[in-house]
C-alpha cells in the first residue's frame, strides 16, 4: 500500500494516473456496450451443465436443425365460442405462418371439448422468442371478436416475458443506482460539488468491469445472463460508493493533521488501503467459491460479480484519490477541512464524531449485557427460517403482476388437459423403441407417451403429464419416468423438458448449498486471519456475520410469507443470499476491526475498540445505506426473485451495519479484550489502559 500511495498522492504521478484511466476507458467504454449482446438467456443458461434436461437440449439438436419452444394461443369465450371467434382462430394460425422466428407448422385451430375455447400451437426458434411473441400478440389484436379474450401463453410466451424483464434490467437498474448514490452521498457529504468525484470514479469502474465481463463471454465462455448482468450494475456502484466512503472519510480525517494533502492522501491511502484490499479480496474470492456450483447460472455469476468487486477497488485507490488530491480542498465546501492541531488530542478528536462516542461509549460501558441482549435478538429472528419455501416457483409465482403468459396458461387450464403445454422430452436409441414406450405409458401421471419421432438411431417421445408441468406431482412423475426408462437394457434414455429442467435446478441447487457455503466460511476466515493475524477476531468476526445472515433469513422468510405474500424463494436463493450477505457484511466487520487493531497497538485493546468505533461509526453506517439502497432498486422489478434477492441483501447488510457490527461485534470483542488478537503480540499487552482498568473493576 505504501508503493500504491506515491502513485495517486505524487505531485505528478496524479496526473498520470489521471492520463491512464481517461485512455483506458476510451478503450473500454464501446467494449463495455457490447456486453448485452453477450448475455445468454437461453434455458441452458440456466441449467445445471451436466443435468439429463441439459443433455436433452443438445440431442434435440439431432432432431431440430435449431433449438425450439412451443407457442401456444388461446381463444376463450366463457357463454360458448361462436362462428366468428373460430373464424378469426382460423385466420390467425395462417397469420402465424408468416411470423418471423416461427420454426415449423401450425397447428390448429384445436376447440376444447366444452366448446368455450379454442388453441392454435407452434414452434418458435429459441432465440428469436421475444420478436416472435410480440409479433403472435399483434396478430391476435387485429379485428377481434367483442368478448373473445386472447393470450399468447406456452413456454414460449413464458420465457418472452421473463427475457423482456432481463433484457431491461440494465438500463434500469443503472439509472436507479445512480440516483440512489447521488441522492446519498448529498445527504452524507453535505456537499455540492464532493459527490461527483466517487460518483465518477463508480461510473469508471462499471465501464472497466463491463468491458472485462464482456471479454470473459467472448473469450473465456463464461455464461452470462440478464440476471448476472443486473447484479453487476448493482454491485459496483455499491461496492465502489463504499470504498470511496471510507477512503475519503480517512483522506478528510488526515486533512485536519497535514497540511500537505499530498501526505494526507498518501497516510490515508497506507491506513485505509489494507483494509479496502482485504474486504475487496474477501467478496471477490467469495464470488469465485461460485465457479464450483452446478448451475449455470450461478456458476457464471462468480466471476462476472467478482470482476466488478475487482474494477471497483483498482477505480477506488487509484483513479478516486488521483481526482481528490487534483482538487482544492475546497472541493469539500461548505465544511472544508482545515489543518488543525486539536485532533492531534484523542479525546477532543473523539467528540467530533457526536453519537457514535456515545454508542461506543454504551459498548464500554454495558458490553455483557449488549451482546447478550442482541444475540436473544438473533436467535429469535431464526425461528422464521422455518417460514422459508425453497420449493422454488410456479409460472405464476415467478411474477409480481400477472403478465399475459400467465393470464393464458389460466385461461389454457380450464379448458384443455394441463399436461399438453408442457410436455416431457424422452430421448433414447431407437431400437429399444417398443420397450421404451412401455415404459413411459406405464408411469404413473403420464397421460400418454405423445408424439413420436425417429431420427437416425435416435427417437424422441413428448409424453404428457396428467397433472400441471409447475406442479410437485408432475416433478414426482419426472422421478417415476426416469427410473422407468433408465431401466430399460440399452435404451441410454434420457428424459428433459421444462418440469425436468425444474426439477434438476432445484436437485443441483441443494448440492451447490452444501458445497459452496462451507468453502466461503475457510477462504473468509483465511483472509481474516492473514488480515488480523489473530485466531479469535477472525472467528469472532465470522460468527456474528453467519448468525447476521440466519437471522436475515428467519425474518426474510416471516416477511415473504406473511407481508409480501410470495408463494416461495429460488431454490438457490439461500446460497446468493449467503454469498452476498457474508462475504458484504464482514466487509463492514474488516472496516471496523482493523481500525481497532491500528489503534489498540497505541493505546490497548478495549481503548482501541472505542476508539475504531467512535471513527468509523459514521462512515460504515453511510456505506450500508448506500449498498443496501442499491440493493433495494432490485425490489421495483417484476420478477419475484429479483425482488426477493435485492429484498433480503438490503435488509440484512442494514440490520448487519446497525446492530450487529455497531452492538453485537464491539461488545464481544470489549468483553474478551486482548484476548481477540490471539495468537499475536497483541494479545499480551503489558496492561491495560484505564477506560481497561475500569471496566475490569466494574466486571469483577
Amino acid at each position: 500500500m505504501r508503493a500504491l500511495a506515491t502513485l495517486p498522492a505524487g505531485r505528478r504521478a496524479k496526473w498520470l494516473v489521471l492520463v491512464v484511466w481517461l485512455a483506458a476507458l476510451a478503450f473500454l467504454v464501446p467494449l463495455g456496450g457490447k456486453l448485452g449482446d453477450a448475455q445468454e438467456n437461453d434455458a441452458a443458461a440456466w441449467l445445471p451443465g451436466g443435468a439429463e434436461s441439459t443433455q436433452v437440449l443438445e440431442l434435440q439438436k439431432k432432431f431440430e436443425t435449431e433449438e425450439t419452444s412451443l407457442a401456444i394461443v388461446i381463444y376463450e369465450r366463457q357463454s360458448g365460442l361462436t362462428p366468428a371467434d373460430q373464424a378469426k382462430a382460423k385466420a390467425d394460425a395462417a397469420a402465424f405462418a408468416s411470423v418471423d422466428g416461427v420454426a415449423g407448422p401450425v397447428t390448429g385451430p384445436i376447440v376444447s371439448k366444452d366448446g368455450k375455447a379454442v388453441q392454435v400451437l407452434f414452434p418458435v426458434q429459441a432465440e428469436k422468442e421475444i420478436d416472435a411473441t410480440d409479433a403472435a400478440r399483434d396478430v391476435v389484436k387485429r379485428g377481434p371478436p367483442q368478448g373473445l379474450d386472447i393470450q399468447v401463453t406456452g413456454p414460449v410466451g413464458s420465457a418472452a416475458d421473463q427475457i423482456e424483464v432481463f433484457e431491461s434490467l440494465d438500463g434500469f437498474l443503472l439509472m436507479a443506482a445512480g440516483i440512489v448514490v447521488v441522492f446519498l452521498l448529498l445527504i452524507i457529504y453535505r456537499s455540492p460539488i464532493l459527490w461527483l468525484v466517487p460518483v465518477f470514479s463508480a461510473v469508471a469502474a462499471l465501464m472497466t468491469a463491463m468491458a472485462v465481463v464482456y471479454l470473459l463471454a467472448d473469450k473465456a465462455d463464461v455464461t452470462v445472463n440478464g440476471q448476472s448482468a443486473g447484479v453487476l450494475n448493482v454491485l459496483v456502484f455499491g461496492v465502489a460508493t463504499d470504498y470511496a466512503l471510507l477512503l475519503v472519510a480517512r483522506y478528510r480525517e488526515e486533512l485536519h493533521r497535514h497540511p500537505d494533502k499530498h501526505q494526507a492522501m498518501a497516510i490515508a491511502l497506507r491506513k485505509a488501503g489494507p483494509a479496502i484490499l482485504a474486504s475487496a479480496a474477501t467478496v471477490a474470492a467469495g464470488l469465485l467459491c461460485l465457479m464450483v456450483a452446478e448451475l449455470n447460472s450461478t456458476a457464471g455469476l462468480g466471476p462476472v460479480a467478482a470482476a466488478g468487486v475487482l474494477c471497483s477497488l483498482l477505480a477506488m485507490t487509484t483513479l478516486l484519490p488521483a481526482l481528490l488530491v487534483i482538487m482544492p480542498r475546497a472541493i469539500f465546501w461548505p465544511v472544508v477541512p482545515r489543518f488543525d492541531t486539536k485532533w492531534e488530542d484523542p479525546e477532543a478528536f473523539e467528540k467530533e464524531h457526536g453519537i457514535w462516542s456515545r454508542v461506543a461509549r454504551l459498548v464500554s460501558s454495558r458490553p455483557r449485557v449488549l451482546w447478550i441482549g442482541t444475540a436473544v435478538v438473533l436467535g429469535v429472528m431464526m425461528l422464521g427460517m422455518g417460514a422459508l419455501n425453497t420449493a422454488g416457483f410456479s409460472n405464476k409465482g415467478a411474477f409480481v403482476d400477472k403478465p399475459d403468459s400467465i393470464i393464458g396458461e389460466e385461461m389454457y387450464a380450464r379448458h384443455f388437459p394441463v399436461g399438453t403445454g408442457s410436455p416431457v422430452v424422452v430421448i433414447a436409441k431407437a431400437a429399444e423403441a417398443a420397450p421404451l414406450k412401455a415404459a413411459i405409458a406405464g408411469t404413473k401421471g403420464i397421460a400418454e407417451p405423445g408424439k413420436e419421432t425417429v431420427k437416425g438411431d435416435l427417437v424422441r417421445y413428448e409424453a404428457l403429464l396428467s397433472d400441471k408441468g409447475d406442479s410437485k406431482e408432475a416433478e414426482k412423475t419426472i422421478e417415476r419416468l426416469r427410473t422407468n426408462v433408465h431401466a430399460v437394457q440399452g435404451a441410454d434414455a434420457k428424459v428433459g423438458g421444462m418440469t425436468a429442467a425444474t426439477l434438476d435446478i432445484k436437485n443441483a441447487a441443494g448440492n451447490d448449498n452444501l458445497l459452496i457455503i462451507p468453502i466461503v466460511l475457510v477462504v473468509v476466515v483465511l483472509i481474516l486471519i492473514g488480515l488480523l493475524r489473530s485466531l479469535i477476531a477472525p472467528l469472532l468476526m465470522m460468527a456474528t456475520v453467519v448468525a447476521s445472515f440466519l437471522a436475515t433469513l428467519g425474518a426474510c422468510g416471516l416477511i415473504f410469507k406473511y407481508v409480501f405474500d410470495f408463494e416461495a424463494v429460488d431454490p438457490g436463493f439461500p446460497l446468493l443470499a449467503f454469498i452476498f450477505l457474508v462475504a458484504l457484511g464482514v466487509d463492514y466487520n474488516i472496516f471496523l476491526m482493523h481500525r481497532v487493531r491500528e489503534e489498540s497497538q497505541s493505546v490497548g485493546t478495549r481503548r482501541g475498540i472505542v476508539r475504531g468505533l467512535t471513527v468509523t461509526g459514521g462512515v460504515i453506517t453511510s456505506a450500508g445505506l448506500v449498498l443496501a439502497a442499491t440493493f433495494a432498486a432490485l425490489t421495483v422489478l417484476p420478477l419475484v426473485g429479483m425482488v426477493e434477492m435485492g429484498f433480503v441483501v438490503a435488509f440484512g447488510v442494514l440490520f448487519d451495519t446497525l446492530i450487529v457490527r455497531s452492538l453485537l461485534l464491539p461488545a464481544l470483542a470489549f468483553d474478551l479484550g486482548s484476548r481477540i488478537w490471539w495468537p499475536s503480540r497483541l494479545a499480551a499487552e503489558p496492561g491495560p489502559d484505564p477506560l481497561e482498568k475500569r471496566t475490569l473493576e466494574r466486571v469483577s
